[in-house]
């Protein structure tokens, strides 16, 4: 028997990448490759997945490439390969700075990836080893980005927008219900502006009544959502289909004027406030996260109290928040980067303070309640699951004791008992 190559995948950085990275496993032959779990054992090849959004990212990135070849000096590893967007923004420079990488590749790493691995790989494809507990999977709608965010670099890392067609979504989404997925978790740069570059029309209402049609999957939960031009028949939907998540992930950054209108988001506060209003009336009930931004060039005390009391007003049910990055060839960069970084991480955890504490008023309205529940693992004494105003591993998690006949992957009736600022614990009804 010949030996198979063991090979690993260490993905970085967002769930776009995830699935990337996902496509990249799933076309290996079984009979070439046996693929080793992340975080597993020491196999012969490490693909590295980078992420190169922001500086945080990029120095994960980096020390992650750097770990992995030390274990390959020490003879733990034979190669190690490293993609995505770090290697597409930066090629040059790191190969003379990493020469013990034996390949690089950019963001399109499949086919460069397979060839060097002597095998071929087919675009048309949906094939995906998943990585993400087997009920629930991203679905990578689109690739790219038109916007012109002023401190964005993704349109230069992963080029113009380019939408998936509905049919081969539908294809995809299929052979992840087959295997066992109940929760698609749309993703993009923009979702808002799928469909655009396939008939000059917004197509993301379109989609999703294919989605629901497709046997096994119950929840579809809807991610990264530009506030600009969304498309209201996705609202009305989302009000009457159950399948469809009552949740809306839609990153606005900040809301004072001066800032967006910087940042070239295309939107003013007005806008925002009213947009914000119509989602909550179209959709009742329904959580809203969103991410903003601090210490922006020019964020000044004002304008940060402005932000902060935008936050505290509208009471987003999730809420992350993101320090200034100055990227290279962005249209921010030639602003400088004029406010101290502890200055940033002070607004950051103010923000991050507030938050907690709309969370923990948020949560202890849902006590006494009763919510469906998607368990997604065991953790000690409990079960772990979230409602569908949760997405896993950014949001709140119900902690269920461990019970007999419930188990990962199962949806349960839950009565909510107790509420803390990022968790509920709740017992199943029988």
């Amino acid at each position: 028997m010949v030996k198979k190559t063991t090979l690993q995948v260490v993905s970085l950085g967002c769930s776009k990448n995830l699935v990337d990275s996902e496509k990249i496993l799933g076309q290996l032959p079984s009979e070439r490759f046996s693929i080793v779990e992340e975080g597993r054992g020491d196999p012969d090849i490490v693909i590295v997945n980078t992420c190169g959004f922001i500086h945080d990212a990029k120095e994960e990135s980096i020390d992650t490439i750097l770990q992995i070849i030390e274990k390959k000096k020490r003879g733990m590893h034979q190669k190690v390969l490293v993609c995505g967007c770090l290697s597409q923004r930066y090629l040059q420079e790191l190969k003379r700075e990493i020469p013990e990488v034996d390949a690089w590749f950019g963001v399109a790493a499949a086919n460069d990836l397979y060839t060097f691995l002597r095998e071929t790989y087919q675009n048309s494809l949906p094939q995906r080893y998943l990585t993400t507990p087997g009920h629930y999977a991203y679905l990578k709608i689109a690739e790219g980005c038109d916007r012109t965010c002023s401190f964005c670099a993704i349109p230069m890392i992963r080029g113009a927008y380019h939408s998936a067609s509905v049919e081969s979504l539908v294809e995809e989404a299929t052979l992840l219900a087959e295997k066992g997925v109940k929760e698609l978790l749309l993703v993009a740069q923009d979702l808002s502006y799928y469909g655009h570059d396939l008939s000059k029309k917004p197509m993301l209402a379109e989609l999703l009544r294919a989605l629901i049609k497709v046997n096994g999957i119950e929840w579809i939960r809807l991610h990264y959502a530009y506030p600009n031009n969304f498309p209201e028949d996705v609202l009305q939907l989302m009000a009457e289909k159950p399948k469809i998540c009552n949740y809306l992930d839609i990153p606005l950054q900040h809301i004072n004027d001066n800032l967006l209108l910087s940042m070239r988001r295309g939107h003013s506060k007005k806008q925002t406030i009213r947009f914000l209003e119509k989602v909550r009336h179209t959709v009742p009930g329904i959580a809203l996260r969103t991410t903003v931004m601090v210490g922006y060039p020019g964020e000044t005390k004002e304008a940060f109290q402005e932000l902060y009391d935008f936050v505290e007003a509208t009471r987003f049910d999730r809420l992350g928040v993101f320090t200034y990055s100055p990227e290279e060839g962005t249209r921010a960069f030639q602003l400088g980067d004029p406010i101290a970084q502890a200055e940033k991480n002070r607004r950051e955890e103010a923000i991050m303070s507030l938050q907690a504490a709309i969370s923990l008023g948020i949560n202890e309205e849902k006590v006494g309640k009763t919510y469906r529940v998607l368990i997604d693992r065991m953790n000690g004494e409990y079960l772990v699951g979230r409602t569908e105003y949760d997405s896993p591993e950014v949001d709140n998690e119900v902690l269920i004791p461990r019970q007999e006949g419930l188990y990962p992957g199962q949806f349960t009736d839950v009565l909510i008992t107790k509420a803390e600022e990022y968790d509920l614990y709740g017992k199943p009804l029988d």
